[in-house]
């Protein structure tokens, strides 16, 4: 953002039939919910479901520029976990900076009754654990 782009010979006629002159275009981002800028660097929140965030695995993410690419969670990761992918951020003529994926973990709701189990044998198998104290 900030950057300028010269256009030669694009802009106004010049005096007395002079030639074109040049067109000069400030770059400005419009603002998106889904990406915070620094600089050259992206944050992006990625939301990810529990089992993805305690066993880890790859993650299917869209970049700023429209590409497709896989991310790895690493196995215990919590909500707020940055990871960071190299030049994946705003591209530039020197280098292109990188795209913060900061994790959002997603909790399912239970609403059958197998669901309501599910989380209830979670429970039981982690009896001392508490987000509280940690």
């Amino acid at each position: 953002e900030g950057q300028m782009i010269r256009l030669a010979g694009q802009g106004s006629p010049g005096f007395n039939g002079g030639a074109a002159g040049d067109l000069f275009l400030e770059v400005q981002f419009r603002p998106d919910a889904r990406w915070r800028i620094d600089g050259r660097d992206v944050t992006q929140k990625l939301r990810v479901t529990p089992w993805e965030a305690a066993l880890g695995g790859g993650v299917q993410v869209t970049t700023p520029d429209g590409k497709t690419v896989e991310a790895t969670v690493p196995a215990g990761s919590g909500s707020g976990r940055k990871l960071r992918l190299k030049g994946r951020g705003i591209p530039s003529s020197a280098t292109p900076g990188d795209l913060y994926l900061e994790l959002d973990i997603a909790v399912p709701s239970a609403v059958t009754p197998e669901q309501k189990a599910a989380w209830e044998a979670l429970a039981k198998a982690y009896p001392g654990f508490d987000p509280r104290m940690t």
